[in-house]
């Protein structure tokens, strides 16, 4: 199914994040791997069931856990997954905690982003085509509150709201760096929601993050520095209750949430159609055609 359009195929989709690498409560499952005019994604989409809801995820590592943060194609994931008619998105994401009231263990759903990566390409549109989107609001409000919601029946500890900040890595925090990070106010740190959060607005998607602390990043004086084992062992215990989360929530989720994300290309898009080349507008026809429809003098 290389190559095509296949649209209708799934409404949500999860992109899971360390330690989240399947979905076993999917049923009917398909696998299908997407190519998109940006490159191949991650890994190949698992299109399946759950709670009677279509859903495609995609593990942002690939399985196996093969590519590092900056090598993830970010583009091709949030196209591959626009392509088969997902509307949401939910992202889930491993963190470092930057404040002691959020514990290893605790799930965050941010709304804010501080973006501090350095060589990832952040828009799908270039080439002698510019787009300008609103991005104050990075998160979809409706669906993290879905997210929280549920988290809270489940009786989850969580953190509603927030900054996540995102650093390029592959390489942990300095501790200067931890320390100033955490004189800016942030609440985690990442390394993975950009640019995705902005790909997936300028694909006028809904997207929100549920981020599982690990660890007190390095700026803690009474924890052990930051390691790559104390994280997976935290990681471990919560990706159980993340998959509890998304089952849970996932019946809500398709429920229509009340927000612009959808409409987040009108009077984006800043150069004149007729200057945009036609390979241009091909590459980028997913994503403009309800703004641009019908698409004229693109064969």
């Amino acid at each position: 199914m290389k190559g095509k359009q296949m649209r209708g195929q799934a409404t949500v989709g999860v992109i899971g994040g360390s330690g989240l690498y399947e979905m076993e409560a999917l049923r009917s499952v398909r696998e299908i791997r997407v190519r998109t005019p940006f490159g191949a994604p991650s890994d190949a989409i698992i299109v399946g069931v759950i709670e009677g809801v279509r859903v495609a995820f995609l593990s942002r590592h690939g399985r196996g856990h093969r590519l590092n943060p900056g090598e993830i194609n970010y583009r091709a994931n949030i196209y591959a997954l626009k392509s088969l008619g997902v509307s949401r998105v939910i992202s889930v994401s491993a963190v470092g905690s930057m404040k002691e009231s959020i514990r290893p263990g605790d799930v965050v759903f941010p709304d804010q982003f501080i973006d501090l990566t350095k060589r990832r390409a952040s828009t799908f549109f270039e080439g002698g085509m510019v787009a300008h989107v609103a991005f104050g609001q990075p998160v979809c409000a409706g669906l993290a509150e879905t997210l929280a919601s549920s988290s809270q029946r489940l009786g989850a500890r969580f953190h509603r709201g927030g900054a996540y900040l995102c650093i390029e890595g592959p390489q942990f925090s300095t501790k200067g760096e931890s320390t100033l990070y955490r004189q800016w106010g942030v609440d985690v740190i990442g390394m993975t929601n950009m640019p995705e959060a902005k790909l997936a607005r300028e694909a006028e998607l809904c997207y929100a993050t549920m981020a599982l602390a690990t660890d007190y990043d390095c700026w803690h004086e009474t924890e052990e520095t930051v390691t790559v084992q104390a994280i997976l062992a935290t990681l471990h215990r919560n990706v159980d209750l993340a998959k509890r989360i998304l089952q849970a929530v996932l019946p809500s989720v398709v429920v229509t949430q009340d927000c612009a994300c959808g409409q987040a290309l009108n009077y984006a898009v800043i150069t004149d159609r007729k200057q945009v080349s036609v390979s241009v507008k091909k590459k980028v026809a997913l994503l403009t055609r309800r703004v641009w429809s019908p698409t004229k003098g693109v064969r």
